[in-house]
């Protein structure tokens, strides 16, 4: 018996492999992962190389040289014609410091700015939790109030010019309506009156812009959350304090950063609205730049000035991935790496 079961043993082990002794790991056991060859390696970095070079050539030709070039002549007195050949060193950069119409520009920006962050985009949040409820008509009520976003800013300004003309607008007309002819006035021809009429209509332009943004954020929260909390008994403005906001506050994020940009690049609607006036009381930055190199002929002094933007965007861009953008960007980099 005992020589029968070690020959059945000793042919147990030659037939089976892995039987008595250890070949390799067991079957179904996952194996080194194969590598690539260093050619399939080669034709990938040249694969992705081809399709990225076109991108690259146009990136290069259309910002970079522009702005290199911008650079460049902010340190010339130049009029446009010709090639820049009077050097005046940091003079242009000197003289922002001292224009009181480049500093009207700030001032006026950051309130724009402050509006958009404590006025419009409230408001643009309301509007999309009053949408992301079931209410009859919602998604009309949706696509009317993006509508506004749709339209060409030259559109928008031209409609507005003649909704608050002096005396013979719309606006002016409804108010007279109602009794209250002392309430409008110049509208975008008064110095006070001005910005406040144009952050209005910026709000009627760009809200629904934001407010989709909320939306899409509003619909990637789970239902069951707020079911739960109900069910525990947490009101609506419990419910939208501690589980809305936090989990919104990503959406939150790009939008604030989004709108700062905005302000500081808006043009074209001012411009078809007031062209900056009356006396600079509209006026931006990307205008006083406009006006002193296309109207002005002081190529150099409006080249300082987009550099100025293009530093305050940079810096402002910076610091805010640096102290507030940080958790989403590590968050995202973290999830990335756990699906790898």
């Amino acid at each position: 018996m005992t020589h029968s079961t070690t020959s059945t043993t000793s042919a147990a082990s030659t037939y089976a492999p892995g039987v008595g002794k250890s070949r390799g790991p067991a079957a179904g056991s996952p194996g080194p992962a194969p590598r690539r060859s260093t050619a399939r390696r080669v034709r990938d970095w040249l694969g992705a190389f081809v399709f990225t070079v076109p991108a690259l050539v146009l990136f290069g030709l259309l910002v970079l040289v522009p702005m290199g070039y911008a650079f460049y002549i902010s340190f010339f007195n130049w009029g446009g014609f010709g090639s820049p050949s009077d050097s005046v060193g940091f003079a242009n950069y000197t003289r922002l410091l001292d224009d009181p119409v480049f500093l009207g520009d700030l001032w006026r920006g950051f309130l724009l700015v402050a509006f958009s962050i404590v006025l419009q985009l409230p408001f643009a949040l309301a509007m999309a939790v009053l949408l992301n409820q079931r209410l009859r008509g919602r998604a009309v009520y949706r696509m009317l109030f993006f509508a506004p976003y749709v339209l060409s800013e030259v559109i928008t300004g031209v409609l507005f010019s003649m909704i608050f003309a002096p005396d013979d607008g719309l606006a002016d007309k409804v108010l007279g309506a109602v009794g209250l002819d002392g309430v409008g006035g110049l509208w975008f021809a008064g110095q006070n009156t001005v910005l406040p009429t144009l952050f209005l209509v910026m709000t009627w332009k760009y809200f629904g812009f934001h407010m989709m943004l909320y939306l899409a954020g509003l619909q990637g929260i789970p239902a069951e959350l707020h079911e739960a909390a109900r069910i525990d008994g947490a009101g609506a403005w419990q419910r939208f304090r501690h589980i809305t906001l936090p989990l919104l506050a990503p959406t939150l994020r790009i939008s604030v950063f989004l709108s700062v940009i905005g302000a500081i690049q808006l043009f074209d609607l001012v411009w078809v609205i007031s062209a900056g006036g009356p006396d600079h009381h509209s006026e931006t930055m990307v205008i006083s730049m406009f006006q002193y190199g296309f109207k002005r002929y002081q190529m150099g002094y409006a080249s300082a000035i987009s550099v100025a933007m293009f530093l305050i965007s940079l810096v402002f861009a910076l610091a805010y991935q640096r102290f507030v953008l940080r958790r989403d960007t590590e968050g995202a980099i973290t999830s990335m790496r756990a699906n790898r």
